[in-house]
């Protein structure tokens, strides 16, 4: 017989029709190990039955490399700390096209442009959105930003370039952000959220786990991540990176990354849960299950600073699994 919370789980979700609250995922989080399974087999139902079998294959660029402002303890772009990460000037508009161009013949469907600053300059915002035009003029991409924190009068530039999606992550639950980030707050985080909901565009929001929050802490970061209604919600799992406040951590148990990944299905049935950056070196072997436990997407390799696995293996777990990636 299947775990009572399971059950409780399914009925929410198939019978009620309602997305997982605080009390069942908090349910969820406390079930025992060994019926973890059991959550993940009712994720991955749940995710063929609100958005089938297509995966969603998206590629990141790296737009300007270090040097940012910002102490986000996982990063290892901040300026702040003495990683061995080379500081890069922006890219310019050819690079951008190039980078485009080459997430086309990987085989994605879309494209993020990520810059490592707290929020973009006048001239940064002008550059992106020459780029994302000419993008849209000649690939048949999906393009997405990640900019920082957004103010009120740059959003009318990204709509009236026809971005697509802006990536704003929350990171993780408001009680612990403090103890990964201390230049901005996360109300900051969550008012550019906002923004990018108020002004019709699609908002990629989710975060990383593994940072030493706790179980309460992944409840609580999963219940704003479903108040804010993101159309995209990508899943890190913490890469300690070396010389950075986080560069001792232990890798998240797999497990737990799992399910994870389960109760962001549970919790917002609709979205594309995505995988992004960690999910190697957390899940190794485990990432064709990884498919299996609710995900509907993944980033390919390089994850701006670190690289990930080749394309054709992940291309080839897509197809093992039984998805069919989406043009």
């Amino acid at each position: 017989m299947s775990h009572p919370t399971v059950d409780r789980a399914r009925r929410r979700v198939f019978e009620e029709h309602a997305p997982a609250d605080r009390e069942l995922l908090e349910a969820l989080a406390a079930l025992p190990s060994a019926k973890v399974a059991e959550l993940l087999a009712l994720a991955n139902e749940v995710r063929e039955a609100t958005c089938g079998s297509g995966a969603h294959v998206e590629v990141l660029y790296n737009a300007k490399k270090g040097g940012c402002s910002e102490d986000c303890h996982f990063c290892s772009q901040s300026a702040r700390f003495a990683t061995d990460v080379e500081p890069q000037q922006l890219s310019s508009i050819e690079g951008f096209l190039e980078g485009a161009r080459d997430a086309h013949r990987r085989g994605a469907s879309e494209f993020c442009m990520v810059v490592a600053v707290r929020g973009p300059s006048r001239s940064l915002l002008e550059r992106v959105a020459r780029a994302t035009r000419l993008i849209k003029e000649e690939l048949p991409l999906r393009v997405a930003v990640s900019l920082g924190i957004l103010r009120e009068e740059q959003m009318p530039t990204l709509v009236e370039a026809g971005v697509d999606k802006v990536n704003h992550n929350l990171e993780t639950s408001r009680r612990y952000f403090p103890s990964v980030c201390t230049t901005h707050t996360f109300d900051e985080r969550w008012e550019t959220c906002r923004r990018v909901k108020r002004y019709g565009l699609e908002l990629c929001c989710g975060g990383i786990i593994g940072m030493g929050e706790t179980r309460e802490d992944r409840v609580d970061f999963l219940v704003s991540l479903a108040e804010l209604e993101p159309e995209e919600v990508p899943v890190n799992f913490l890469n300690p990176r070396p010389g950075t406040p986080f560069q001792d951590r232990s890798l998240v148990d797999p497990v737990e990354a799992l399910r994870f990944v389960a109760m962001a299905r549970l919790a917002m049935p609709h979205a594309l849960i995505r995988f992004a950056g960690g999910r190697e070196i957390t899940l190794r072997g485990l990432q064709d299950l990884g498919m299996l436990s609710g995900a509907s997407g993944l980033v390919l390799g390089n994850y701006l600073t670190t690289e990930g696995r080749g394309d054709e293996e992940d291309f080839g777990m897509l197809a093992r699994v039984g998805f069919e990636v989406m043009a």
